[in-house]
Parts: C-alpha cells; sequence; structure tokens
C-alpha cells in the first residue's frame, strides 16, 4: 500500500514583535509627527518588523472608528501592525475586519493529553524551567535568527549585518557584533550583552533598545559590555 504522507506540518515559531503603546487618547497632528520623527531616526529598525499595538493606556482608540483610523495611517507609514493588546471592549469583528488579532501578553502552558493527566501537567507547568544555555560556535550569518529562550546565548564568533541573536538571558559574542541583539527577551532587566567590538543594528535589553543611529561612537572601539541601569540603555568599553 502507498505510503501516507502528510501534506502539512504544525510547528511552533519565536517570532519577534515590536510593540507600540499608546499613550494618549487620540491621533492627531503631534502624534503622527512624533511617529515621523521617529521613523526618520530609525528606520532600518522599523523596516519590515510586524508591530503589536498596546492600548492600555488609551481607552480612546478601544472605538471602532479610532481604532481603523489609527491602523490605516500606520500602514500607509509602512508599519506592519498585524495584532494588539489590552484591547479591551473592541469587537473580535472589527478586529477581523482590519486583520488584526488580540495578543496575549502571557505564554500558555500546553494542553494536557488526557483529563486523567490534568493536575500532574497542572503541577509540571507551576514548576520553574530549567536554565537552557546555548552556544553556538561559528558565524552567525545574515538573515539568521538564533533564540536562547530559556537562558544565555554565546557566539563564538561574529555576527553579520541582518542577523538576529534572541535570549531571555544574557548575550556573549566573541567576535564583532553587526547585526541585532536582544537580551532579557521575557523581561529580564539584569541581562547583559558582551561583544568584542560594536557595530550593531540595534541591541535591547528587556524591550529597550538603541539603534545603530543612537549608539555611542566610542564604544566601538573595543570590547563591550552593555546593561539597564536606572531604566536606561548603559554602554562602557571594557577593554
Amino acid at each position: 500500500m502507498p505510503t501516507s504522507v502528510a501534506a502539512f506540518q504544525v510547528r511552533g515559531r519565536f517570532l519577534t514583535a515590536l510593540v507600540l503603546r499608546i499613550d494618549s487618547e487620540a491621533a492627531g497632528d503631534q502624534f503622527y509627527g512624533q511617529i515621523d520623527d521617529q521613523l526618520l531616526k530609525t528606520p532600518q529598525f522599523f523596516a519590515g518588523a510586524p508591530m503589536v499595538l498596546d492600548l492600555g493606556n488609551s481607552a480612546g482608540f478601544r472605538d471602532a472608528d479610532a481604532i481603523r483610523d489609527l491602523v490605516d495611517n500606520l500602514r500607509q507609514r509602512e508599519l506592519r501592525v498585524f495584532g494588539v493588546q489590552n484591547a479591551h471592549g473592541l469587537d473580535p469583528a472589527t478586529l477581523q475586519t482590519l486583520g488584526l488579532i488580540n495578543v496575549t501578553t502571557g505564554r500558555d502552558a500546553p494542553l494536557p493529553r488526557d483529563t486523567g493527566q490534568v493536575a500532574t501537567a497542572t503541577a509540571s507547568a507551576a514548576a520553574p524551567r530549567a536554565v537552557d544555555n546555548k552556544v553556538i560556535r561559528s558565524t552567525v550569518r545574515s538573515g539568521q535568527m538564533i533564540v536562547a529562550e530559556h537562558g544565555d546565548l554565546t557566539v563564538i564568533g561574529s555576527v553579520a549585518s541582518g542577523a538576529e541573536l534572541i535570549a531571555a538571558g544574557n548575550i556573549h559574542v566573541y567576535g564583532p557584533l553587526r547585526g541585532r541583539a536582544m537580551a532579557g527577551c521575557h523581561g529580564n532587566e539584569n541581562a547583559h550583552i558582551f561583544c568584542q567590538s560594536l557595530n550593531a543594528e540595534l541591541v535591547a535589553i528587556a524591550g529597550l533598545y538603541k539603534t545603530s543611529e543612537t549608539l555611542d561612537a566610542a564604544v566601538g572601539q573595543g570590547c563591550t559590555h552593555i546593561y539597564l541601569e536606572d531604566e536606561k540603555l548603559r554602554m562602557e568599553v571594557i577593554a
């Protein structure tokens, strides 16, 4: 008998998305002027990046007409808005019409295989996840994304422009860092980034970031340590 081969596979995928938190109740000339200024300052950061709108501080945008106007204006600026969060009260049909999904901020645990395993699955979900550090012993090429979702990420080699490093913990690069490096991706503000030379497109810790346009020129000259202090991204040359 011929072997039956599945026509598709379902897989999980770790994706990086920008979150645009709206801190005003309406979008006027001043709002869009600030958006345009930011796009001029950091065009590479937004290019092609998926974006979620956080409406937690902006109840005014939970109106159907207001969110439609906002999304239209952002998409006209080539911002790839695909989802919303904290959009309490917005009709799901309105979101669907706009091509938006409701993005939850938490991460769900896998469902148990059968009802007899509910207690075991609940206990496992409550247990802390083991640290899983990752070491890459080669150059990270343009277009590659390397993720250490539950630990530190170490690269013994260079990181090319257009590559992405993402880690729940620290990031160590024993070579030039030219792409993007995002440490503390689940909100760990004690994460650090270390590299032998810094010419990155973007560096971020716990969501706070700097792009190539705002990096200190001096830090590219030697080994660099990047960390958070007083809710600001700090950089220092350590060698």
